[in-house]
């Protein structure tokens, strides 16, 4: 009755009952494998039928064909599931079970009803079925918590021990039953005894005059457990001398009995004290040494390596010149080693997706702009968003979430519009550019928002943004993305824009407090900020400088993609980098 999520379908997938039949376990795995890889990175988050097909069909013809179109018969229209017989409930979900168990090419039930576990849950659903005529119609959600009960009511002993002669027994277990060794532990008050539950509507007086039990008597059912098991032959009384939070007190017996013991000075029981201490003191020093670090392993040095020249990167981009300022590492990683995040199983609605929702948005919005007064705008504005929500954002929640806040905006950004058409035309809508970078074998490349050409030959450009655009100072010293746009614009870094000049680049904000930020193009010189960017890359180029990590985060107390490999946590930012030159 539930959409079935990507999720849910990869762990069905490598559950190990899946596909347990004779033969095809592996490349079952294996496949499963590839379209993960293929979810993580293209959706969808709610597989279907059409979707895996798809993709299988795009694949080399190994068998994932009819290995997707079996999947995607089976699990195809849960969702459409609604009320129906328990007997109907069951018959679908046992040949379901079945079905996945056994693979495409076998007709059995696979592993499923094998071992000890399928043994039981096999018990239990063949009692459903004898009395599943009398159930009654429920709805999906009502048979999920029937089924999950009646297993639940199930044990099963696993039969596997870790030494035959290792037992491990409740006070009721010990009562009637003996060993050669018994290890009491756990004898700290509170725990042996237990501390008595309080009653919250009765006291003890009341509880008395009431004919009822009174709280002690556990506690004297516990003395009686632990006078019967320290009766035996030999044994060991253990505790815990510390939990996560403090020091423990001993058990009132233990105390008891080392007392008695301590004061028995002239029957020699101090004596015997002394010597039980000091057999139970050889285990606790044979334990201590085996839990003993014999080599101490020093922390991890803040990582700032220097590959070799043939490994270095021979392309960034505008936005990776930013990460390579602020956390070179990351370029590393990402260029040198081609190590990658693994994008989330099933993509949320986070900050990034909603980003590439609005400039798709805004590029059809103003690929289509004509002669229309604002409300038309608006309202073609709006259109648009409704069909790109309704395509590229299947959470109904942030898709209303989203149209609302682009609805708030709205007429702030077309006040805006009208301002930008007095200077220039729309010349390009998600332009791609590149440019060499002088004799250097490295080349840096752009993608801008948009592009404005006035009739005087002045380029405009700007970016999107859907959170707070960077300030001035950040863009002068950190984030250069239209700093740098703009030197490739005046270098003819972007096709059919040549021999032009710059006349302006801004950052539109979209979000929460909608605002224009211009690039400090009068404080700054492109010319310079296109020598300062030769003389970064010479510099890493020549293995004079060392891709540090977390050189100059905006925010540290964040985590990052590479922290766990730079191994952040045993350094921090103000331990110095050590460079290291490799090969």
């Amino acid at each position: 009755g539930q959409v079935l999520t990507s999720e849910t379908l990869l762990a069905l997938l490598k559950h190990p009952l899946t596909h347990s039949g004779e033969a095809g376990r592996g490349d079952h795995l294996r496949w499963t494998r590839d379209l993960e890889l293929h979810i993580r990175k293209n959706g969808p988050p709610f597989p279907t039928k059409d979707s895996m097909t798809a993709w299988a069909n795009a694949q080399t013809d190994d068998g994932r064909c009819e290995w997707a179109v079996w999947l995607g018969d089976l699990l195809n229209g849960l969702e459409t599931v609604s009320a129906r017989p328990l007997t109907d409930h069951l018959a679908h979900h046992l040949a379901l079970a079945r079905a996945l168990a056994a693979g495409p090419a076998d007709d059995g039930s696979g592993e499923l009803w094998e071992k000890p576990a399928g043994q039981k849950a096999l018990e239990q659903v063949n009692e459903l079925e004898r009395s599943a005529s009398h159930g009654g119609i429920l709805a999906p959600f009502d048979y999920m918590n029937l089924f999950r009960n009646l297993l639940n009511q199930a044990e099963v002993h696993d039969p596997t021990r870790p030494h035959p002669n290792i037992m491990i027994w409740g006070t009721l277990e010990a009562r009637v039953q003996g060993a050669d060794l018994v290890i009491l532990g756990g004898l700290n008050d509170g725990i042996w005894p237990g501390t008595p539950n309080p009653d919250p509507w009765m006291n003890r007086a009341m509880r008395q005059k009431a004919g009822l039990l009174l709280p002690e008597r556990q506690i004297g059912l516990s003395a009686h457990d632990f006078q019967q098991a320290i009766g035996a032959k030999d044994v060991w009384l253990t505790r815990a001398v510390r939990d996560a939070e403090a020091q423990t007190v001993p058990s009132r017996w233990l105390n008891r009995l080392t007392n008695l013991l301590d004061g028995l000075q002239e029957t020699g029981g101090a004596d015997v004290l002394k010597a039980m201490q000091t057999r139970g003191k050889k285990w606790l020093d044979m334990v201590a040494e085996m839990e003993r670090i014999s080599v101490s392993i020093p922390p991890e040095n803040r990582p700032s390596p220097i590959p070799p020249t043939t490994a270095q990167p021979k392309s960034l981009s505008v936005t990776g010149i930013t990460k390579l300022i602020r956390d070179p590492y990351a370029v590393y990683a990402g260029k040198v080693l081609r190590l990658y995040p693994l994008d989330p199983i099933r993509q949320q609605p986070d900050a990034p997706v909603a980003g590439t929702v609005v400039h798709r948005i805004l590029e059809r919005f103003i690929d289509g702009r004509n002669d229309e007064t604002r409300d038309q705008a608006k309202a073609r504005l709006m259109q648009i968003a409704d069909e790109v929500l309704a395509t590229d954002a299947p959470w109904p929640a942030a898709r209303r979430v989203w149209r609302a806040k682009l609805a708030r905006v709205a007429d702030w950004f077309l006040q805006g519009e009208e301002e930008r058409a007095k200077l220039a035309k729309v010349f390009k809508l998600e332009k791609t550019g590149a440019t060499k970078l002088g004799t250097l074998d490295f080349t840096l490349t752009a993608r801008a928002d948009r592009l404005d050409r006035s009739d005087d030959g002045l380029t405009y450009i700007y970016d999107y943004k859907t959170g707070k655009p960077p300030t001035e100072k950040q863009q002068i010293e950190f984030d250069k993305q239209l700093l740098l746009t703009a030197a490739m614009v005046e270098r003819a870094g972007f096709k059919g824009l040549a021999d032009t000049r710059v006349g302006g680049a801004s950052f539109i904000g979209l979000g929460a407090s909608p605002e224009v930020v211009p690039a400090p193009l009068d404080k700054t010189d492109l010319n310079t900020i296109w020598a300062e960017l030769e003389t970064l890359i010479t510099a890493y180029t020549a293995g004079k400088k060392g891709y540090t990590s977390r050189r100059a985060m905006e925010k540290t107390s964040y985590s990052y993609d590479y922290d766990h490999l730079a191994r952040y946590g045993e350094w921090d930012e103000s331990d110095m980098p050590k460079q290291e030159t490799l090969t």
